[in-house]
């Protein structure tokens, strides 16, 4: 089982970067992927998630309307596409998956294991 996160950097503040999630090695359509972020000193909080909901996708407060989640279910990949990027924005990311119910309780919450992790990408955006 793998789940590869990648596409960080550095951006200045109302940039924009994609970040990708490869998943392998698990039913990739039976599960839901979230995305998460920690900050230097800051407890982890939940982003975003796709398949774990009704209505397929949700956002956390701080990024509804600047972040898109997007499945390419064919090449097993979760994008997360972050516009109109802050400060407060720099973060390692992480992508997870987990049964839908329990990604969207985690990500809502911001706490709580998934079955899955990926390695972290670190989003740094300049003032």
């Amino acid at each position: 089982v793998q789940l590869q996160a990648s596409g960080g950097g550095l951006v200045q503040a109302g940039g924009s970067l994609r970040l990708s999630c490869a998943a392998s090695g698990f039913a990739f359509d039976d599960y839901a992927i979230g995305w998460f972020r920690q900050a230097p000193g800051k407890e982890r909080e939940g982003v975003s998630c796709i398949s774990c909901t009704g209505d397929s996708t949700y956002y956390a407060a701080s990024v509804k309307g600047r972040f898109t989640i997007s499945s390419d279910n064919a090449k097993n990949t979760v994008y997360l596409q972050m516009d109109s990027l802050k400060p407060e924005d720099t973060a390692v990311y992480y992508c997870a998956a987990d049964r839908p119910l329990h990604t969207l309780r985690v990500v809502y919450t911001g706490s709580g294991g998934m079955d899955y992790w990926g390695k972290g990408t670190l989003v740094t955006v300049s003032s």
